[in-house]
């Protein structure tokens, strides 16, 4: 993926001398005909093309911004009812990922999530130990992290 991305600043380099265009302008029609070279030329490529990493990321992004609006919205909820009617748990997921900045991710992103909070992981890294403020079904909780957090994750970084 690195070497893509190399590829393609030096063809907007090149684009920028072939054209005698050193503007900012210049340089995003270079790396605009670099993209499109790199595209025509993804299948000399080991890997997938950075694009779409570049998508999960922002993708990721975004599916944190709406998770954490829909979660600030259950804690306000929570907050503004008469009667603190709660069941705190901490409940154990198992998690697919493997590296440490994936698991470490997934952790950052449960703990600046409302209302849930990673206390431990396991020495293995396989599990995370998560605290949620209100707690209804062990599995429903976990399916939710899985299909969202982690697969998201995975998208990042799967090769």
């Amino acid at each position: 993926m690195s070497s893509q991305i190399l590829l393609n600043f030096f063809l907007a380099i090149v684009w920028m001398f072939i054209s005698v265009s050193f503007t900012p302008s210049g340089f995003a029609i270079g790396f605009l005909v670099g993209l499109g070279i790199i595209i025509l030329m993804r299948r000399f490529f080991k890997g997938r093309l950075y694009l779409t990493r570049v998508w999960a990321v922002i993708s990721l992004f975004f599916l944190f911004l709406k998770e954490l609006t829909l979660s600030s919205l259950q804690v306000l909820r929570i907050v503004l009812r008469p009667k603190l009617n709660i069941k705190p748990a901490i409940f154990e997921m198992e998690t697919e990922l493997k590296q440490d900045w994936e698991v470490t991710l997934l952790s950052a992103l449960i703990t600046l999530t409302p209302g849930t909070l990673v206390v431990g992981i396991s020495d293995d890294q396989k599990r995370l130990y998560i605290h949620a403020l209100d707690f209804d079904d062990i599995d429903e909780a976990v399916s939710s992290i899985k299909n969202t957090f982690e697969r998201a994750i995975l998208e990042v970084s799967r090769p």
